[in-house]
């Protein structure tokens, strides 16, 4: 019955793709060793890297959580927003991997990540975590462990030993530049110093 249940959630979810590209290549598998394949059916190979076509280039995940993880990985995603320089990210970081939690990463580094995150968070504390709904302001690893047990995420890891964690991003992302100008804005040396120490009085 398990198993039933778990391959009917894992069919459902692609039947709308399968509708939406007919007879055609759903999935862009870049291999470990560098190697890429067009497949219609989910990859299960340990460590690539799967890009759904049809979808930005930036969307990849990695592939595949174990069904333990992906139930709540879903129902509960978790992000984590830091700033580049800050030792509580730094560990609330390590926590998370420790632990073996995926999460995405989101950087606050200009007024407008900022204002984004008070919006957010009620706040511009950094380390802030939210886990599903829930926002938790600042680290505390007794709290942060409560809501994740909650969640029914596991106690220690169980994410693949090759797993890797993406890359953070920023908050909100920098404007588009028309035409086929470089995408990084022209440097701006008065104002990033204040930006890297305490940006919009985020606290530490």
């Amino acid at each position: 019955m398990r198993r039933t249940v778990s391959s009917l959630a894992r069919i459902a979810p692609l039947m709308a793709l399968f509708v939406a590209f007919p007879s055609h290549a759903l999935y862009k598998v870049v291999a470990p060793d560098g190697r890429v394949t067009y497949t219609d059916t989910p990859p299960s190979t340990a460590g690539a890297k799967i890009t759904t076509l049809g979808e930005h280039e930036a969307v990849v995940q990695q592939a595949p959580l174990p069904a333990e993880l992906r139930a709540v990985v879903t129902r509960y995603p978790v992000t984590l927003y830091t700033m580049k320089v800050c030792t509580p990210c730094d560990s609330a970081r390590q926590f998370l991997q420790q632990r073996g939690v995926p999460f995405a990463e989101k950087l606050v580094i200009s007024a407008e990540d900022g204002e984004a995150l008070q919006k957010l968070s009620g706040g511009r504390d950094t380390p802030t975590v939210t886990i599903g709904s829930q926002v938790l302001r600042g680290l505390a690893t007794d709290t942060w462990n409560s809501y994740l047990d909650a969640a029914g995420y596991p106690r220690e890891s169980k994410l693949p030993s090759n797993y890797q964690y993406p890359a953070a991003t920023p908050l909100t992302e920098p404007p588009q530049r028309v035409g086929s100008e470089p995408k990084q804005p022209a440097p701006a040396p008065a104002e990033q110093p204040r930006e890297t120490s305490s940006p919009s009085g985020i606290r530490f």
